[in-house]
């Protein structure tokens, strides 16, 4: 599978593992750092305004960090800036093993600071992503990084839950601070991205391609934010173990739907999970006491998760992104993802008083919507592309059936 990465004209492989490590370093220590929070609280009783202030502040300094990041990122090298968020990610790490006692005021300050140390260099690191991979295999390396960051973080979730804080402060800034091996590798500055025009937050907002899939986008997480704790108390203890298994297949489905968006494209492969998705909410909807009809829906919504995630926060905005406005326009794309996660905590008392068949039903509905804009979003993948990796496949397979005629002793 890897050699396909490197066949011509393809990504080094000095520049896949720069990328490799940095996306797979920083999304696995952005699993972890919630695990780490929730091991701080565990020590103090707050209130539920109190948790609600300490979760908010926290997505909220990821997102504001990342508008920050993605502004300061063009007036300096980009490599400097990512080698200090890297740093600043260590310092932030070992914050917590530096607590003698845990109140409310310092949670809410490692919460903001975690939240920041991730939010100001992600920007940097998926434009370097978008920068260094090929739109022909974009999809590959985004679906191969998510699922070893996915396969990763549940070892640091275990490791979490056997040592004190202390130590686990420690592993956290020792796995964050091993993005720096790249260092060893000695990645160089595209030159070739200097003196690019610089576009403003404004000029991206009134680009139709990406406002076309950001409401799609918008739309999905807030489906999935809304849906999450009415499912939780509809289903407990089968809630569960979907958020234990469903990573699992999710992580598979980005891996096989990033092969696969370079081949077919990407607004196929979101259309196909909208679809897919909306299908098994409608299901749950009319049979929603049917233990099937959950099994189906829990896997639908795994794969499609799957799909989803790879394509909006890795693919679509390095596609859709101009020259040296990558770092912008990765910080708005994953605005959705952090925004509908603080709507989920002050929504979620009110939206549990919703009865359950109505609920999926309207989320159908919801997806169906979704779906409109993408019908008028155009192709990111080149379709010249596409047709150039059919005619290989129509090549090769003549190619295959002429060598086993002649094996035969027939001319062709």
């Amino acid at each position: 599978m890897l050699k396909a990465f490197f066949e011509k004209p393809s990504i080094t492989r000095k520049d896949f593992f720069i990328v490799f490590i940095l996306l797979v370093d920083a999304f696995a220590w952005l699993y972890m750092a919630p695990i780490m929070i929730n091991n701080i609280l565990n020590g103090i009783n707050l209130t539920n305004a109190q948790s609600f202030t300490v979760w908010s502040t926290y997505y909220i300094a990821i997102i504001v960090s990342s508008v920050v990041g993605s502004i300061i990122s063009n007036r300096i090298s980009r490599l400097n800036f990512i080698y200090f968020w890297t740093i600043l990610g260590v310092g932030t790490s070992l914050l917590p093993a530096l607590l003698n006692g845990v109140e409310v005021i310092h949670v809410l300050t490692i919460s903001i600071l975690l939240g920041a140390s991730f939010g100001l260099g992600i920007p940097s690191c998926l434009a370097y992503f978008a920068e260094y991979t090929l739109v022909e295999n974009r999809g590959r390396i985004g679906g191969i990084t998510l699922l070893t960051a996915n396969m990763i973080a549940p070892l640091f979730a275990i490791a979490f839950s056997m040592f004190n804080l202390i130590a686990n402060s420690i592993i956290f800034a020792a796995w964050r601070a091993f993005g720096l091996i790249i260092l060893f590798l000695k990645p160089q500055e595209n030159t070739a991205s200097e003196g690019k025009k610089s576009y403003s937050f404004s000029e991206i907002l009134h680009d139709k391609p990406f406002i076309l899939y950001f409401i799609a986008w918008l739309m999905f997480c807030l489906v999935d934010r809304f849906e999450g704790p009415i499912m939780s108390n509809f289903l407990g203890d089968f809630f569960h173990f979907m958020q234990i298994m469903g990573p699992i297949i999710g992580s598979l489905s980005a891996f096989i739907a990033g092969i696969l968006s370079d081949w077919i494209g990407r607004k196929r492969m979101v259309l196909y999970g909208f679809a897919t998705l909306g299908i098994a909410y409608a299901i749950i909807g009319i049979a929603p006491a049917a233990r099937i009809s959950w099994y189906f829906f829990f896997v639908i919504n795994s794969i499609t998760a799957g799909i989803l995630f790879v394509a909006f926060i890795l693919i679509l905005w390095g596609d859709l992104s101009k020259s040296g406005a990558g770092e912008k326009y990765y910080a708005i794309g994953e605005i959705p993802l952090f925004l509908t996660s603080i709507i989920e905590l002050s929504l979620a008392p009110y939206v549990m008083l919703i009865p359950e068949t109505s609920a999926f039903s309207v989320a159908a509905f919801f997806l169906f919507l979704a779906v409109m804009p993408l019908l008028y979003a155009p192709e990111t993948l080149p379709e010249k592309k596409i047709e150039l990796r059919q005619l290989r496949k129509y090549v090769e397979a003549a190619r295959k059936v002429k060598e086993k005629h002649e094996e035969k002793g027939v001319r062709v």
